[in-house]
């Protein structure tokens, strides 16, 4: 999922652990702050001669507008009007213009008004809401999408349309279909790189992948997805897995595939995933021979890694760490978007008491949140495809995979959200890892940390930021594209690139104005820096597993079909 970026962050932006708090409470409390508006109210009553102004400049544009002279257009590459009627019908052009000034004129009011640093967030990502969904081109009676669908189809749209809104709203997440949930079949068409389960708990499964060279690197690689997602995004079809990219590359790859916890799984929190990560590098361990492996970490996954890299600091094995590799991972959550303005302690404690009532956060509920941070890629874009044209939405694996959501266990959540609300992550000592306290500045090991340039969930300056909190030497790289495109990412994309610098020793923006740019994919670049810490090469495994190990079932396992 890609999103609008900028130099610093893009616009609306949301820490993962922060939006975990915002995940319990409804839609209309999220988007529609109301503290936060009766204070932007009381100062905008105080400050009548800039609404006059603003209303007059507004009463101005919309008189040009009315009589054909108006220049106001949508901006290039607005997906909203690029249909021709809307820039050559008269009408609608007028209606267009008029719908950009009076939006532009909200926004500029917020922009105006000088408020508290959340305030401000949460009074920007709510206009910004309103004004998306007054689009014309939501509307079915303006738009000329929906006219000539309903030509084109002999007033199928008509059917099928509302057909399509009525099956979408009557169940959690809410929002349009993004994708056909039959569109993709888990072990058939994703998640297919050969490999079998060699450890399960009651918490995750150990799936090893099958060596696809003649020789392997000694050092063997654990990668720890996210618990609020499967594990597959890093294993998309052929061609699109980062997974197969590392086993062609000759390396050992080990990933763990969480379990979907319920209810019965509550009293799972950091404690409890920190402890399931060391079991499965005993087995990466003891399968391997090697008292040592690289780690790969994505997101909340990420989060988790650091925490039981610090707690192996602390107790003194450090050592079994050969290195770090943190994708989209952002540690140091200040000043990161709009949940985070909305963020507090009576947020927190409504969002903690309502998951531990239900023994669990509904990852559906997340789905719901993510969707409405970036409403016209992922609400009204779809709200045009499936309900005014009546149309499927088309095929599309990360999509498919953001669909098939996983649920977070009430103490993890609790955990999580604990540590967001006050930067605890971010400060030594701030969080207890099994009896210890964590500092990632202990983790001394070589650390690869990567980040996408229009990330709406983990903002990359923040992602930079965490990078610098950890002991060791640092190659970060910013990747173009969003949260998950920035690491679906294969060699071959003419339209990729990515900034990478060993030193990440100046802030985020000098960083960005001196960082060399290279075209491509990173994963490249980064198979290079692994094989340089993996040790020797030796002749590939010729079974999986061993015999204390013994191969349970073919990979993708039975934990990541779990609904």
């Amino acid at each position: 999922m890609t999103g609008a970026g900028s130099d610093e962050a893009p616009d609306a932006v949301t820490p993962l652990d922060q939006v975990l708090a915002q995940a319990s409470s409804g839609a209309a409390r999220r988007l529609l702050p109301g503290s936060a508006s009766l204070r932007f109210a009381g100062a905008l009553a105080r400050r009548p001669r800039l609404v006059a102004t603003r209303l007059g400049a507004l009463a101005a544009e919309l008189g040009r507008i009315a009589v054909g002279g108006s220049d106001i257009a949508p901006a290039r590459g607005d997906r909203r009007f690029s249909d021709p009627a809307w820039t050559q019908n008269p009408v609608l052009r007028r209606v267009v213009q008029a719908y950009l000034a009076t939006g532009r004129t909200a926004e500029g009011l917020v922009e105006d008004v000088p408020m508290e640093w959340s305030d401000a967030e949460e009074l920007k990502f709510a206009v910004s809401n309103l004004v998306d969904a007054a689009s014309p081109s939501n509307n079915p009676l303006l738009s000329p999408v929906a006219w000539k669908a309903a030509i084109d189809s002999g007033g199928a749209n008509l059917v099928t349309g509302p057909r399509n809104l009525i099956r979408d709203m009557s169940s959690a997440p809410r929002v349009p279909s993004m994708v056909d949930p039959k569109a993709y079949q888990v072990g058939g068409d994703l998640a297919v790189t050969p490999g079998a389960v060699v450890l399960r708990t009651p918490m995750l499964e150990v799936i090893q992948y099958r060596p696809q060279t003649e020789t392997v690197h000694e050092v063997p690689l654990l990668i720890i997805p996210p618990t609020i997602n499967k594990y597959y995004v890093l294993d998309l079809a052929p061609g699109r897995s980062l997974i197969e990219y590392l086993v062609q590359q000759g390396q050992q790859v080990f990933v763990i595939s969480w379990r979907n916890p319920d209810a019965r799984h509550s009293k799972w929190g950091i404690d409890a995933y920190a402890q399931g990560i060391l079991d499965a590098f005993d087995a990466v361990d003891k399968i391997t021979g090697v008292d040592s492996a690289h780690v790969v970490a994505a997101c909340s996954g990420g989060l988790l890694a650091c925490l039981t890299a610090a707690h192996r600091a602390a107790v003194g094995r450090i050592d079994r760490l050969a290195s770090l590799s943190l994708l989209v991972t952002m540690i140091d959550q200040s000043k990161a978007g709009v949940t985070s303005a909305a963020m507090n302690e009576e947020t927190a404690a409504q969002a903690v008491a309502k998951s531990r009532r239900k023994g669990y956060l509904d990852g559906r509920n997340l789905a719901e949140v993510f969707a409405w941070l970036r409403p016209n890629d992922l609400i009204w874009n779809y709200w045009i495809n499936n309900y005014l044209q009546g149309k499927q939405p088309p095929k599309f694996d990360i999509l498919y995979w953001n669909a098939d959501t996983t649920r977070m266990a009430a103490s993890l959540h609790r955990d999580f959200v604990d540590a967001a609300l006050h930067n605890k992550l971010a400060r030594p000592g701030g969080v207890s890892v099994l009896g210890t306290e964590a500092d990632l500045s202990s983790i001394t090991v070589d650390s690869y940390v990567v980040a996408g340039s229009a990330d709406h969930i983990c903002p990359w300056v923040n992602c930079y930021r965490s990078g610098q909190l950890l002991g060791g030497k640092v190659r970060f790289v910013l990747s173009t594209n969003g949260h998950i495109a920035a690491l679906v990412n294969p060699p071959g994309n003419r339209k990729s690139s990515y900034q990478v610098s060993d030193d990440n020793r100046l802030d985020a923006t000098q960083w960005r104005q001196t960082a060399p740019t290279e075209q491509g994919s990173w994963w490249p670049d980064y198979a290079g820096w692994l094989r340089d810490r993996s040790g020797a090469e030796k002749p590939a495994p010729a079974v999986l597993g061993n015999a204390e190990y013994r191969p349970l079932e073919e990979a993708p396992g039975s934990y990541v079909l779990d609904k």
